[in-house]
């Protein structure tokens, strides 16, 4: 008597062979891995989830004394605590990406050894984690934005506002294509583990978050907005706060780049999945 499979598992024959449909089928397991994710977070933590509010709250007070205060670095005549923070919430969501998917072969190793399901599905929950973040963080920047339009500071919202989707959704993207090229190359040199959120933290002030790249002379202006982040941060405050630059040109830039990081990121990701369990 034959046996009827409902489900086959063959390897990958093409390095660009994403299995979308197969992920999708996954969808509950990447719902489960959020709230596992969520949970472990801030499990047996005092404050719990309001550490979602604490750190980019105390972040952008530090910034505003230090940077602002002291330096008196021009913010766009905006003020100093909104700008600031304007930068910090997306920058946060797409550290948060590049850190947390960095570390999927090495943290899901025992996962992977024991069981198949989609390696994608990793990723993908470490983005919808931090969306979950973001968007605490966001409303929380919404009111204050809110708040100091109703001082009568001079704060208006742009139509560049309704691209929030679209730029969240490129930081999204770039964030787990850098993430998943560090994790694939993690399994044989640990260093870059070690090296990854240092040279997170170095990357932050490459972008403009404490500085507006329209307070910095032209050549090096355009220098700053070849970094793929740049362009996204910049309009982001210009939609939200009505200042700054709006670069849509370098922001062309930036998804072209966007589009080959996350390319590159499918191909190694596909081939150190198949011998990972080896070196890892």
């Amino acid at each position: 008597m034959s046996k009827q499979w409902t489900t086959v598992i063959v390897p990958k024959q093409k390095l660009l062979e994403l299995n979308l449909k197969e992920v999708w089928k996954y969808r509950d397991l990447i719902g489960l891995f959020v709230q596992r994710n969520l949970k472990a977070r801030y499990k047996q933590t005092i404050l719990g989830p309001l550490w979602y509010i604490i750190q980019p709250l105390f972040t952008t007070i530090v910034q505003t004394f230090v940077f602002g205060w002291i330096a008196g670095l021009p913010t766009d005549g905006l003020p100093q605590f909104l700008f600031y923070m304007a930068g910090n919430v997306p920058w946060a969501y797409f550290a948060a990406c590049l850190v947390g998917t960095s570390n999927t072969f090495v943290d899901n190793a025992p996962v992977f050894g024991k069981v198949y399901f989609p390696r994608l599905t990793m990723p993908i929950a470490t983005a919808v984690t931090a969306i979950v973040n973001f968007g605490i963080q966001f409303l929380m920047f919404l009111g204050f934005t809110l708040f100091f339009m109703i001082r009568g500071m001079d704060v208006h919202i742009t139509w560049i506002a309704a691209l929030t989707p679209l730029l969240i959704l490129q930081l999204a993207l770039l964030g787990v294509g850098f993430g998943i090229i560090i994790s694939s190359l993690t399994t044989k040199y640990r260093d870059l583990h070690v090296l990854v959120e240092f040279g997170v933290s170095l990357w932050m002030y490459a972008t403009p978050i404490i500085y507006s790249a329209s307070t910095l002379p032209p050549e090096w202006s355009s220098i700053i907005l070849l970094n793929p982040v740049a362009p996204i941060i910049e309009l982001l405050r210009y939609g939200w706060l009505g200042a700054g630059t709006t670069p849509f040109f370098h922001w062309g830039i930036s998804w072209a780049t966007t589009f080959v990081v996350l390319f590159l990121g499918v191909v190694i990701f596909n081939r150190v999945e198949k011998t990972f369990m080896d070196t890892v």
